[in-house]
């Protein structure tokens, strides 16, 4: 008879949400993912991605079972199993070599989100490599840099409002966050506010699920965010709708904002955003009469060159009306601030002092500069799928598969990436061993214990580099912690909100709400973060560093008929699921229908997208709910399902935010080109 069980477990994957799951195992395979009611936020529900694919990510047949060497061609996917000894040796043998020759630097860990669990999340890894004295990587340029920094220059690493608050407002702005899809369990709360009565605008280049919901749908042109902020700052102050009281005690270079503001008429924002005047008055009189107003923005914004500056423009609003300081008032975001992550967890102490960093857009380029010194003769990819999720795809492949530079691979499945490693190691999924979680999305503690044993031979990313350092003759104490030392060093237990001597003292079936009714939050018993310690319209830390005192707004030089957006999808976690069957679906490109029949195109039709950098063939989506001039592709497809051998990220450019140094994906532009099939 087999042996059914049920067990409590997180879901890690690189979401705002980290719901709680309750994972049915039977004989000792995971057959059945669902819900569970731990996290009075995920309440139960989880995404169909997570339901669906999960067992087949843990089981499946692009799984990861045993450690690897290459046999082909790189890129190819040709592999021989070998044993773990072979495997650490040959790393250890490689990598001697390449420090004796031109030091540890040459060495680079290539890593990004993955699982989010603090042991998952590469703390082991890290310790690792800064005691290697490897290069540092800056991994926030690929995602949420811009944003962090945008946020950070005007409150500083202060927590907004809990999502719990939305229920409380009588405004509520979605600015770039397709939360159906991406921030599953605000659509509840935010279902409560409006039964109260509350107004809803989505800002968003698609019609969204969630906007057909709205009062207000603001379909504006990717990038053109910056200048939204700025006219309807310029028209609630031509209105008499600033909260002068607020700004004066609270706001630093309001009138400099202000100033450059009145630039921005609300009909040069409507030609600009391709927005309609009657509705940019709406949006602005809503700003003026409704209170408490709250303001969700998603990383959607960032993705370009404006990225910082949009963000910038979109809290100044709440700033400028006074949206702070009562109960569903201000923004939500920054909620990482909530946990007592400890610092010290990665030891950063490890690394040599004058380690450089490398930004991690820049890897491909620097693996093929020659004269970069010392070069790049290693790369180490664990936690993430580059070939899948950076832009220019085609530099990444083109690095990667450089004969002469060694590849270490770590994952839990053979994805694009991995098939251009040299050594590949197996590593155990977030069902397979202990971790604490935090949240990048809310302010609830959760902890896990493994359900299932390691498949195959595969280890959890902690096991896999202590025995590296092991292999290396690291002997310091910080490379024998045990998971369960791991999950004590990484949090600090002692935080009055937490009260709990250890880790283990949580129940993988319970949480800890460290922001409950009464937490200080922005303008909520804590104050900016900021060296005038009041929110900074105007930065003088931004001026004197790169001219960004203000928001600035760059018009994109066009060059193709359409700009691509890439946003999230409903089938992957970024890149994560790309292998699994039974989420497996064509990706489509959806295009309005006055372009559609502009083009002699219908739904079905197969056609090809092509910019300078590479092409790609996908069936059109015809859809009233994307905007004139705009083709929408969901992100993280695998090369398997690519008939040109790229998918849509060979096509995004490779300029950077204006700031935070990051990834422009939509800024890309495209023709589109009919097929026959």
């Amino acid at each position: 008879m087999a042996a059914v069980q049920t067990f409590p477990s997180v879901c890690p994957l690189d979401c705002p949400d980290t719901c709680s799951l309750s994972v049915q195992v039977v004989d000792g395979v995971v057959a059945k993912v669902r819900g569970s009611r731990a996290n009075p936020l995920t309440a139960g529900k989880i995404c169909r991605k997570v339901a669906v694919g999960l067992p087949g990510l843990v089981h499946g047949e692009t799984r990861l079972r045993e450690p690897q060497l290459r046999r082909g061609k790189k890129g190819a996917g040709v592999f021989e199993p070998v044993s773990w000894e072979v495997a650490l040796d040959t790393i250890h043998t490689r990598y001697s070599e390449i420090i004796e020759r031109h030091g540890p630097q040459a060495i680079v860990p290539f890593n990004y989100a993955g699982p989010g669990g603090l042991l998952g999340g590469g703390a082991m890894a890290l310790r690792f490599f800064h005691r290697l004295g490897a290069s540092g990587v800056l991994r926030t340029p690929l995602c949420a840099g811009a944003s962090s920094e945008a946020y950070e220059s005007l409150f500083g690493d202060v927590p907004g409002i809990p999502p719990e608050e939305l229920a409380d407002s009588r405004l509520i702005v979605i600015w770039g966050n397709n939360i159906t899809v991406s921030s599953l369990h605000l659509t509840p709360i935010l279902r409560r506010a409006r039964k109260r009565g509350a107004k809803l605008v989505v800002i968003d280049p698609k019609r969204t699920r969630i906007a057909e919901e709205s009062d207000l749908h603001l379909g504006l042109v990717p990038g053109s965010d910056v200048v939204l902020g700025y006219a309807i700052a310029a028209e609630l102050d031509r209105l008499g709708a600033l909260d002068r009281a607020f700004i004066a005690a609270n706001a630093e270079g309001a009138e400099r904002y202000l100033e450059r503001a009145r630039g921005f008429s609300l009909e040069r924002a409507g030609e600009i955003c391709g927005l309609a005047l009657d509705d940019l008055r709406m949006f602005a009189e809503l700003w003026s009469d409704v209170r408490p107003a709250a303001t969700i923005v998603g990383v959607g914004p960032e993705r370009n060159r404006n990225g910082a500056g949009g963000i910038r423009a979109a809290y100044a609003l709440p700033v400028l009306t006074g949206n702070f300081g009562v109960r569903g008032a201000g923004v939500m975001a920054a909620h990482s601030a909530f946990f007592p992550t400890r610092a010290d967890f990665t030891c950063p102490e490890l690394m040599p002092e004058g380690t450089r960093e490398l930004n991690i857009l820049d890897i491909p380029d620097h693996i093929l500069d020659h004269e970069l010194s010392p070069p790049i003769e290693s790369v180490f990819i664990f936690n993430h799928n580059p070939v899948a999720v950076h832009p220019r795809q085609h530099r990444m492949r083109e690095a990667l598969s450089r004969e002469d530079l060694f590849t270490v691979g770590c994952d839990i499945a053979m994805t694009d990436s991995m098939a251009y490693a040299d050594v590949v190691l197996p590593a155990a999924t977030h069902l397979e061993y202990a971790d604490v979680f935090p949240s990048y999305g809310h302010q609830y503690l959760q902890r896990a214990e493994p359900v299932i044993d390691p498949v195959g031979e595969s280890l959890p990313n902690s096991e896999i580099f202590r025995r590296l350092a092991r292999r290396f003759g690291f002997k310091d104490d910080v490379f024998t912690a045990s998971d369960a030392e791991l999950c004590d060093q990484a949090i600090d237990w002692s935080d009055p909100r937490i009260g709990l001597r250890s880790a283990s003292l949580l129940g993988v079936d319970d949480v800890i709400d460290l922001a409950p009714s009464g937490t200080a939050t922005i303008f909520r018993g804590l104050d900016p973060d900021t060296p005038s310690g009041k929110a900074e319209l105007y930065s003088k830390a931004l001026e004197d560093s790169c001219g960004e005192g203000l928001p600035s707004y760059r018009p994109l030089e066009r060059s193709h008929a359409f700009l691509l957006v890439s946003p999230a999808s409903d089938r992957r976690t970024n890149s994560t699921f790309g292998g699994v069957a039974a989420l497996d679906e064509e990706t489509a490109v959806e295009m309005n229908p006055e372009d559609a029949a502009r083009h002699g195109l219908e739904s079905g039709r197969r056609v090809r997208l092509s910019n300078q950098q590479g092409e790609v063939v996908l069936r059109v989506v015809v859809t009233p709910a994307v905007r004139l001039g705009t083709l929408y592709v969901p992100k993280g497809s695998w090369l398997r399902t690519s008939e040109t051998g790229q998918t849509i990220n060979a096509l995004v450019p490779g300029h950077r935010t204006d700031l935070g140094d990051g990834a422009c994906y939509n800024d890309a532009q495209v023709d589109i080109t009919p097929l026959r099939d």
